[in-house]
């Protein structure tokens, strides 16, 4: 099943082990993107079909985040916060933005139960199989702040009968570096970090993120990275894209086109 986003375009649990980091030589040639013919007079849900996901926001009661459902979030009158603090439509060029302002301590935000860290960001309804045919997540965006140290971006993570952990994480850093990061195991806390390209803030591009055939892979601009999936043995999962606050500090990203293929 092909769901495309109507436009003109989770680290969850605290990682409390050593990372091991890898590096990939790719040369990234920025080069000019559409202009996306987006509206914005409408909530987000008149401008992409926001039907298959779910709305994860940093507010609410610790532990048990607001969330609110594919129902509310769709058409030109869907959910946007009321203060357009953290999910709502930019003024200017009509992008889907999702914002978080830091961590618990530093702005008030709440969490999900497995992590320590607040989110703006969109959850697949439904899970499959990364033995399927395709399972493929494709995103145009840029990032306007990403805190103090990253946030991520974009996830495929394990189904909760599975693990509260996630498969992949695309963490993008202050300094424009974009780095994926692959559990190697079911019970998570050993990450394996790939370096992907660096994009600077302010900066449109693609990333793309596919599970299917049980191999795993990433991308920046049409950029491929084969990753190890080490000891995960193809999790049932689903995926995530939005802002996932990785420190103290203001996360601002904006969304101009989200593709999911099944």
């Amino acid at each position: 099943m092909l769901s495309i986003f109507k436009s003109a375009t989770g680290k969850s649990g605290k990682k409390n082990s050593y990372r091991w980091l890898i590096a990939t030589s790719a040369v990234i040639i920025l080069t000019p993107l559409a202009i996306w013919a987006l509206n914005p007079s409408v909530a987000p849900g008149g401008n992409f079909d926001l039907s298959v996901w779910q709305l994860q926001l940093p507010i609410g009661s610790p532990g048990d985040p607001t969330t609110i459902p594919s129902s509310q979030l769709e058409g030109s009158n869907g959910y946007q916060d009321p203060g357009h603090q953290y999910f709502f439509t930019e003024s200017g060029d009509g992008a889907m933005v999702m914002k978080v302002y830091g961590n618990p301590s530093t702005s008030g935000c709440v969490t999900t139960a497995n992590s320590n860290y607040c989110r703006t960001e969109l959850k697949e309804n439904n899970s499959w199989e990364p033995t399927a045919a395709t399972n493929r997540l494709k995103a145009t965006l840029y990032v306007t702040a990403a805190s103090d140290s990253s946030v991520v971006i974009g996830q495929i993570h394990m189904d909760a009968s599975v693990s509260t952990k996630p498969v992949v994480e695309l963490y993008y850093h202050s300094n424009g570096d974009i780095y994926a990061g692959v559990e190697q195991t079911r019970s998570g806390g050993d990450e394996v970090l790939t370096y992907l390209a660096n994009v600077p803030e302010g900066t449109t591009f693609t990333y793309e993120l596919e599970y299917y055939g049980g191999v795993l892979k990433a991308a920046i601009n049409s950029n491929f990275t084969t990753l190890s999936t080490y000891s995960l043995d193809n999790p049932l999962s689903y995926f995530k894209a939005g802002c996932y606050d990785q420190g103290d500090n203001l996360a601002d990203v904006h969304f101009l086109a989200l593709t999911i293929q099944h």
